[in-house]
């Protein structure tokens, strides 16, 4: 009799484990600021039973201290397709492209993660992933040696290979699905012998930061894991009290009522001892600095009119009070951002009607009566408590908050700069596949729940406003 296959979900869940287990192995920093984490999180909900009360009827009251997602930067487009093939083996796709290029950062990424719903309720977890750019690297021998140091590399193990071409042909057996995330985790595990010189290495870090990162070592190491925190500003506040070095602000928009998109912090990186392999053969210690711990607080997902509003309201912020390199105006910035947001409507009601946030609806049954003459309005539906709208939590990245948190931990830079472009017909060439619109799942997602909300109503439509 042939066992049943281990499904997707099952597996990233594992492996997401891995990940956590592995990182605060390898990161004690990262250890302590879960443990933070998990102390802000008890005493906010220790404040809001209400709060913890919604968190256990969505199920999200258990998976709180679960890590949300890591990161990842690859240097050829081989290793980003195979991730690909990696990933989908945990029901992980493509979603979203992201022209880091805008913030000086020679790289364009996308976010592997589950897509349908009951997917994310079983495991969040996701990996931004982000393809080295060497076309925007102007230093043409830095360019022709990192193409040379990364043609001689594979991040994957025999095993991993073998097990990704297993799966496509067949799936996974429970033995075969724990080997699979024992293989895939050593892919993104940190490994201090740096693969180069130490004067190859100050080279790259010279011409970019990044490009010593990706380069220099064996694989893609995780550069960092990212919690769930339901008070960030709490949060950021106990990482400074506790000498974890966090960033000036918390990046993405202000503190609000009702939440939008993303806002993430993170400690600084600090460096970490590396061994180079100098010309003559002899072993040389040096440091690299790259890996750090983040945190996360999620709200409504935005509509293309949301977003458009939110990329105006932050530029302009931006523009009036830039932040300074060390964040010594950071107060000043705060101050900026949190007037130039009072234009965003704060109620979820305002931001359903005006079309500015995603919302999914469903349906009280006992107030089930039929198709009537004339069908009602969405309003009414809402009002009479026929229908219920709750925000649709944003599941992606903020172009401008991943550049962000990269450059803070990435040391100071003065060398190449270059001019900002996206590719991305360049990116899904070498990913091999397209990558899906975020805007579009959560379109979707919305249809779908006021479908079959009406459909328990015994309603076919509503009357268009």
């Amino acid at each position: 009799m042939n066992k049943s296959p281990v499904s997707a979900d099952a597996i990233r869940a594992m492996f997401a484990s891995a990940m956590s287990d592995m990182y605060q192995a390898e990161a004690p920093q990262y250890r302590a600021m879960k443990a933070l984490v998990a102390d802000v999180n008890r005493q906010t909900l220790a404040n809001d039973p209400q709060l913890e009360r919604r968190l256990a009827e969505s199920g999200e009251l258990e998976r709180l201290d679960v890590e949300r997602h890591g990161a990842i930067r690859v240097g050829t487009a081989e290793e980003l397709s195979t991730l690909r093939r990696l990933f989908a083996i945990m029901g992980m796709a493509p979603v979203g492209y992201y022209d880091l290029s805008v913030a000086g950062i020679p790289v364009h990424s996308t976010a592997f993660r589950p897509v349908g719903e009951s997917a994310m309720r079983v495991s969040p977890f996701r990996i931004f992933t982000s393809l080295l750019r060497l076309d925007l690297i102007a230093d043409a021998e830095a360019r022709e040696m990192a193409a040379k140091i990364l043609a001689q590399r594979d991040i994957f193990t025999p095993r991993c290979r073998e097990l990704i071409n297993l799966f496509e042909r067949r799936g996974f057996d429970d033995e075969e699905a724990r080997q699979f995330v024992v293989e895939a985790a050593k892919t993104f595990r940190w490994n201090g012998q740096a693969r180069v010189s130490s004067a190859v290495y100050q080279k790259f870090y010279a011409t970019h930061p990044l490009l010593a990162d990706i380069v220099c070592f064996k694989g893609p190491h995780i550069n960092h894991l990212t919690l769930h925190a339901l008070d960030i500003d709490a949060a950021h506040h106990a990482m400074a009290a506790r000498s974890l070095s966090p960033k000036s602000i918390v990046e993405g928009p202000p503190r609000r009522r009702c939440p939008i998109l993303l806002r993430q912090t993170s400690f600084k990186a600090r460096p970490e001892p590396v061994e180079f392999i100098e010309e003559d053969g002899r072993r040389a210690t040096g440091a690299h600095t790259a890996r750090f711990g983040e945190i996360e607080q999620r709200g409504a997902a935005l509509t293309a009119k949301g977003r458009a509003l939110y990329d105006r309201l932050l530029a302009e912020a931006q523009a009036s009070v830039p932040l300074a390199a060390d964040g010594a105006n950071a107060r000043a910035y705060n101050e900026e951002l949190g007037r130039r947001f009072a234009a965003f409507h704060d109620d979820y009601e305002t931001l359903r009607r005006e079309k500015l946030a995603f919302f999914r609806y469903s349906a009280d049954p006992s107030a089930r009566t039929g198709q009537p003459a004339f069908p009602p309005s969405l309003d009414d539906l809402l009002q009479t408590g026929a229908l219920r709208a709750e925000p649709i939590l944003y599941e992606d990245f903020l172009p401008v908050s991943a550049a962000g948190i990269f450059r803070s931990n990435l040391g100071d830079h003065d060398g190449e700069e270059f001019s900002a472009g996206a590719d991305r017909r360049a990116f899904e060439a070498a990913l091999g596949a397209p990558v899906l619109d975020e805007i579009t799942i959560y379109e979707a997602a919305e249809r779908r729940s006021l479908a079959a909300s009406l459909k328990a109503l015994g309603l076919d439509s509503v009357a268009a406003l």
